[in-house]
């Protein structure tokens, strides 16, 4: 069938589909329109209907930029902002007036702001790595043997115990620290090592400022110890010229372990502590007497 209608007839009613809600394809099959140069003349300057237009995935980030653009933003804080190009934010707001010249103090202002928008999404970027990182390491070790717990607690008791002097010796345990984690880790290496909990003596070591009967509440939760094994706690005073960090709610102090009659313990601590100190001495030693480059 062909078409006898005129161009402006074809026109006419052309339009009159489009504004009904027809699609282009539509009224190219009504009207029996062969050509799309004809189809494209007879819709000239004729918008789509609003079905007929896919989302676009930035049409929310361009109201955004233009939004930006009439609070007096320039391009560059704009793509800054939205994280963008700065020839995508002038392609969206470049018909939009100029604004006025901000003043010093509020460029200031906008500038601080923008720095703590971006460390804001940065902290939280870094802590999840921080904490991905973490998690795998966490996993690389896997559950401890005993020979693997009496290593790493004689370390941390190395590095953290009461140890003799050379002018004193006393041979006695006496740990200390303000982890609950490294808490029950020692008491997890105190088991481990055959010493029953019975042997052993808490005493809450806390400033005066912080609140001592929940902190002995705390590390009786921590330790799950008898309550008549803790002493009395004690308390720091306090210094004007010194400016604590160590406050607030989770402050609960610190947590002595002592354990009676340990020195047979003692003198096995410094003896695992000091084993494997020194094989890894030794090896070192070893790897660099046999290295081929020398």
């Amino acid at each position: 069938m062909t078409n006898t209608l005129t161009l402006p007839q074809l026109r006419e009613q052309a339009i009159a589909l489009r504004r009904a809600g027809r699609s282009r394809r539509e009224i190219q099959q009504i009207l029996q329109i062969r050509s799309n140069g004809t189809l494209n003349e007879v819709l000239r300057g004729e918008p789509p209907p609003p079905w007929t237009r896919r989302p676009n995935a930035k049409d929310a980030v361009r109201a955004r930029a233009r939004e930006l653009r009439e609070q007096g933003m320039a391009y560059h804080e704009i793509a800054a902002e939205l994280g963008v190009s700065k020839s995508s934010v002038s392609l969206w707001v470049r018909d939009l007036p100029r604004p006025e010249r901000l003043s010093y103090e509020v460029s200031r202002e906008r500038q601080a702001a923008g720095v703590a928008r971006y460390w804001e999404q940065e902290r939280l970027a870094r802590e999840a790595l921080r904490a991905a990182v973490s998690a795998e390491a966490a996993r690389q070790i896997g559950l401890l043997s005993e020979r693997e717990i009496l290593i790493t607690g004689a370390i941390a008791y190395w590095c953290e115990g009461a140890k003799n002097k050379p002018h004193r010796r006393t041979d006695r345990v006496d740990f200390i620290n303000s982890d609950p984690m490294m808490i029950r880790f020692f008491l997890r290496f105190l088991d481990t090592a055959g010493i029953s909990r019975d042997r052993l003596i808490f005493r809450v070591s806390i400033h005066e400022s912080g609140d001592v009967p929940g902190a002995q509440r705390f590390w009786i939760d921590v330790t799950r110890a008898d309550p008549g094994q803790f002493r009395q706690p004690q308390i720091k005073r306090h210094n004007p010229r010194t400016t604590r960090k160590n406050t607030g709610e989770a402050y609960r102090g610190c947590l002595r372990v002592e354990v009676r009659r340990s020195t047979e313990l003692y003198r096995k601590i410094e003896g695992w502590a000091l084993g494997s100190m020194s094989a890894l001495a030794a090896e070192d030693s070893a790897g660099h007497n046999t290295n081929p480059a020398r």
